[in-house]
């Protein structure tokens, strides 16, 4: 097991010219996958400059030299295109500092990888979207991000997960993972198994699309949630997309339909009450609005009528996700109760059978906000 972030902490300080003395350093943030530090320095001319440092998690990513190739080639790219339409460079993207070497991330002497990035001042990063305006805004930022990149070549970026929105990969894994049944669990699914089964020509429809030529490979984020956006604490508007790990080639329509999935919605994504579990059409049409107005004309037609699709698959992928994991003994995402993970799939399943009823409304909406 890898040493305690902290324990570092000394040596990777040294390996950064803060451009000021460091004062302190302490955890920051909810995340739960890289270990992140806020540095505070004491600049001579302000108050204090502060700096988010992160360990790079390897057992989600194993290849941090490929992780920060991306993440540096989509940063200063977005930098470029922000001052080109005369945005504000230092707030509306992230920038790498990078190590007193040169590199592009710092390795530890345990052999983990850091990065650091400045603080975006004056930002606020909300879990959860408690207002429509908000959820918008979230939708706004995205869509901004796929009109920034939609010049860059997607093709030549690092997949840092493989086969990540792989909806007909993921249904492979579920397969087996039904075959094995390893925990026994799988008598306690069927309902749940079968449901996934009975949509199996529905995890080739957006992949065989982009195998048609229909859609287009693009940058994606693939982690749309409100929480992957900084807003702006006076506007409330989204500036700055954050959580860089697993932009690769991908498709729009996932990006927007991981917003559906987890937004258009009020339940906890563990609900039990499934009667609690519904698509609001009206946050529908709202982060779909902000979402096209956001990229300005950026996809194409095809694109645009496949949204629908985007948000069914995400939330029949997560579900897929969920089952997987339980029926294989809960080894990837964390949980806090027994079938806590059984739960999850359930809500997904919920969210897909509603869209499923509400599929023509959600076409109409689509076509009202172009």
């Amino acid at each position: 097991m890898s040493k305690k972030a902290e324990e570092y902490l000394g040596e990777v300080l040294q390996a950064f010219d803060f451009g000021a003395p460091v004062v302190g350093a302490v955890r920051y943030g909810q995340g739960h996958i890289n270990d992140t530090f806020v540095v505070h320095t004491q600049p001579e001319d302000v108050c204090c400059r502060r700096f988010i440092l992160q360990r790079i998690s390897s057992a989600a990513f194993r290849r941090p030299d490929q992780l920060m190739e991306n993440i540096i080639g989509v940063t200063e790219y977005l930098g470029r295109e922000i001052e080109k339409n005369g945005g504000d460079r230092d707030r509306e993207a992230m920038r790498v500092i990078r190590p007193k070497n040169g590199s592009d991330f710092y390795t530890d002497s345990g052999g983990s990888a850091w990065r650091l990035y400045p603080f975006v001042e004056d930002t606020v990063c909300c879990q959860m979207a408690e207002t429509p305006e908000l959820f918008a805004a979230s939708g706004r930022a995205f869509g901004r991000f796929q009109r920034l990149l939609q010049g860059y070549p997607a093709h030549t970026l690092y997949e840092t997960i493989p086969h990540f929105h792989d909806t007909e990969d993921r249904l492979k894994q579920l397969k087996a993972a039904v075959a094995a049944d390893s925990m026994g669990r799988a008598a306690e699914c069927q309902e749940e198994i079968r449901f996934m089964l009975d949509r199996e020509a529905d995890c080739s429809v957006a992949l065989q699309a982009l195998r048609d030529g229909k859609l287009p490979l693009r940058v994606t984020h693939n982690d749309t949630k409100l929480n992957n956006v900084l807003m702006d604490k006076d506007t409330g508007e989204g500036i700055c997309i954050i959580d860089l790990d697993t932009v690769m080639p991908g498709l729009s329509i996932n990006d927007f339909g991981d917003s559906i999935r987890f937004g258009a919605n009020h339940s906890a994504e563990d609900e039990t009450d499934l009667s609690k579990v519904n698509l609001d059409l009206s946050l529908f049409e709202v982060y779909t609005k902000a979402f096209l107005d956001g990229a300005s004309g950026t996809l194409t037609q095809q694109e645009t009528d496949f949204l629908p699709w985007g948000a069914k698959l995400m939330t029949l992928e997560c579900g897929m996700r969920f089952l997987t994991d339980y029926l294989m003994g809960d080894q990837y995402f964390h949980i806090s109760r027994e079938r806590q993970n059984l739960d999850r799939c359930r809500t997904q399943c919920k969210l897909v059978s509603d869209m499923e009823a509400h599929w023509e409304e959600m076409e109409a909406i689509v076509r009202r906000c172009q």
